[in-house]
């Protein structure tokens, strides 16, 4: 894993992290902005992501039948890290397969107006995946669709936590007790793409 960790890092910081003077979607200014999707949608970061994501998944013995999180943040998470199980079975016949489910934003109007696109289970184990936290909103908006839809939260993954606007402690307090777990911080981003810059400076 740590290779994997390393090396998705270093994609991040390359591909995802940008300084400068931006207004973030809570509204407030920031020096930087990390947009996680040019990562988790180019080929190489999206591998990585899920291959990082499902070690962490079994390193804490989750055992979810589904990982899912709100669209469109979430979307490549949850492909990837379902391909990943998948590509371990191969080899752990015995091994579960990790399904994936995503979150709407709103209720469709048509169909069966569901939120909850995928693997929907009543009671079954899920963790809930996103990109990046900030006030945690996304996460906390997940988390309360896939309790609705009837299905049990245990544990919540989140690429970049941004270590600001009090975001963990929200999506803590509703996760009810079920484990939070970042990658990495915005301070360890910042950090790596710095290096990076210096490097192709000298």
């Amino acid at each position: 894993m740590t290779n994997h960790r390393t090396d998705l890092l270093t994609l991040i910081a390359q591909h995802s992290f940008r300084l400068g003077d931006f207004v973030l979607s809570s509204g407030a200014r920031s020096d930087y902005y990390i947009d996680c999707r040019t990562t988790t949608l180019h080929a190489e970061g999206g591998r990585l992501a899920g291959l990082v994501f499902y070690d962490l998944i079994r390193e804490h013995n989750l055992r979810p039948a589904a990982v899912g999180g709100l669209t469109m943040g979430a979307d490549p998470l949850v492909s990837n890290i379902a391909s990943a199980s998948a590509w371990y079975r191969v080899e752990h016949p015995d091994a579960p397969l990790i399904h994936g489910f995503l979150v709407r934003k709103a209720e469709k109007s048509h169909g069966t107006g569901r939120r909850v696109e995928g693997f929907c289970q009543l009671g079954a184990r899920v963790v809930i995946v996103d990109d990046v936290c900030t006030t945690g909103g996304s996460t906390i908006n997940a988390i309360q669709a896939a309790r609705e839809a009837g299905m049990e939260i245990v544990g919540v993954l989140c690429l970049v936590d941004r270590q600001e606007m009090n975001g963990r402690a929200a999506v803590e307090a509703a996760a009810a007790g079920a484990p939070f777990f970042t990658l990495f911080t915005a301070v360890e981003v910042r950090a790596a793409h710095i290096v990076l810059q210096n490097h192709t400076q000298t």
